[in-house]
Order: C-alpha cells, then sequence, then structure tokens
C-alpha cells in the first residue's frame, strides 16, 4: 500500500512495470482513471486511498478502517515482536494487515489503544499542534503529593531528550491514585513524570484520547472498528 502521496506517473510506472513513456501516453488515451475520472495529467496527485483502474483493471483500492482496542498489560504496541505477543496477534489477519499504531501504549500499560491504515490521520493525532489530550489513571507505589500538580503543570526538563515536557494536568483521587492528562507522548513520558520524585508507578490505564473514551463494553483485548463520528471527532474541540 502506498503510504504517502505521490504523482500519478510515478505509481503507474511503479505498479505495472511500465516506463514513464509509455505512462504518458496511456493517460494520454484516455486509459486511467481516479476516483472514477479519466486522469491525464502526469502531475496528478494520488494517495493511499485513491482508487485507480488502468483499462477497467483495478490497480489500487484501499479503503482507510480506524480501530479502538482494549490493550491488556503484557503485550507489545507493536505490529511485529520476536519475544512477546503484539497487539496485532490480538486481531484476525484480515483485520490486521497494513494496519499501524496511532499512539502507543507500554508493554505493562493498558487501555484505550488506536489502530489504522491512515497515516495522515495518526499524524494528525501526534501533531504538537493539535494538542490532542491523553487520558491516564495511574496507581502509585508511594503517596501522591499536592506539590506533584503544580510541578506537572509547570512542566519537567527530561535530559535524554533536551526538553522540558509541555504542561501535564494531575487530580488526586486518593493516598495512591490519581488521573493525568498529557498532550504528548515521550518515552515512558508518564512513569519519568513521577519518577521525579522517586515514585514508580505500578498501574497504568488510559481511558481516553481527544473526544474519544475507551468504550467499557471491550474486554481486554477486544477491539471494535470506530464510527464515522469518533474517527472525525478525536482531534476536534475538547468539552473538558
Amino acid at each position: 500500500m502506498m503510504s504517502v502521496r505521490t504523482r500519478l506517473d510515478r505509481f503507474l510506472s511503479m505498479t505495472t512495470g511500465i516506463n514513464r513513456g509509455a505512462v504518458r501516453l496511456m493517460l494520454a488515451k484516455g486509459r486511467v482513471q481516479v476516483d472514477g475520472v479519466t486522469a491525464r495529467d502526469i502531475q496528478q496527485i494520488v494517495h493511499q486511498f485513491s482508487v485507480i483502474t488502468l483499462d477497467g483493471t483495478v490497480l489500487q483500492e484501499n479503503k482507510p478502517v480506524y480501530f479502538m482496542m482494549n490493550k491488556p498489560l503484557g503485550v507489545v504496541s507493536a505490529t511485529r515482536d520476536k519475544k512477546h505477543k503484539t497487539v496485532i496477534d490480538l486481531m484476525p489477519p484480515c483485520d490486521s494487515s497494513s494496519l499501524h499504531i496511532a499512539g502507543r501504549l507500554d508493554f505493562n500499560s493498558s487501555g484505550l489503544l488506536l489502530l489504522t491504515n491512515d497515516g495522515a490521520w495518526s499524524r494528525n493525532l501526534s501533531s504538537p499542534e493539535n494538542r490532542v489530550k491523553k487520558y491516564y489513571r495511574v496507581t502509585l507505589e508511594k503517596p501522591v503529593m499536592k506539590e506533584y500538580i503544580q510541578t506537572f503543570r509547570a512542566g519537567i526538563y527530561f535530559d535524554y531528550e533536551g526538553i522540558t515536557t509541555q504542561p501535564a494536568e494531575l487530580t488526586i483521587l486518593s493516598e495512591y491514585l490519581a488521573e493525568i492528562t498529557v498532550i504528548e507522548g515521550r518515552y515512558h513520558h508518564i512513569k519519568r513524570l513521577f519518577g521525579h520524585f522517586q515514585n514508580r508507578v505500578l498501574n497504568l490505564h488510559r481511558y481516553r484520547i481527544g473526544n474519544l473514551n475507551l468504550d467499557s463494553r471491550l474486554a481486554l483485548g477486544q477491539y471494535r472498528t470506530l464510527s464515522e463520528n469518533e474517527m472525525r471527532d478525536i482531534v476536534e474541540s475538547d468539552p473538558s
């Protein structure tokens, strides 16, 4: 599957093995259609979900798909892994081909995970400009202190990346339980935030991304297709 936008003549040449000169002639003769419309411009841009036919034969007809999963502990957020079961292994092959993960969860974290074959959509979710919030429930080894709230809101310097984290919102639910909202997803991000106070995360569960809540009907390891509204509205204005 094409993963990026490309020129039509380049796509046709790569797909059919026909040289660019012959491709120009095919287009001039009106033998190629893109999304049901005869294409003649060699510089026309096509993408992974463009329906492209040559003399009525389909060369590409991909459909975007979007899934939410309730990821269990002990499963890797990856498409393949030599040692551990992956989230892709939890899905039938017919549903998992060409999927990638839109926002990973650590091996020992659970909850809402999104999978898609639409690269533009997943990049939109992770774009800092869109500031899509991720919501987590955290169980800690030591009591959660009120001083964490302001420190997280001000940002913490991550020496490995040489950056200061974006503001994170912390709500203390009980002595060892809290909810935290972040707009970025760096390596072991939340564990490192609490690690600033030498407080180890015992359990981390993501229950919401943007406007999308984890479906409570999904058991651990189960998944379902996102509705059109869920897929579209997840990156729109957050009501909270």
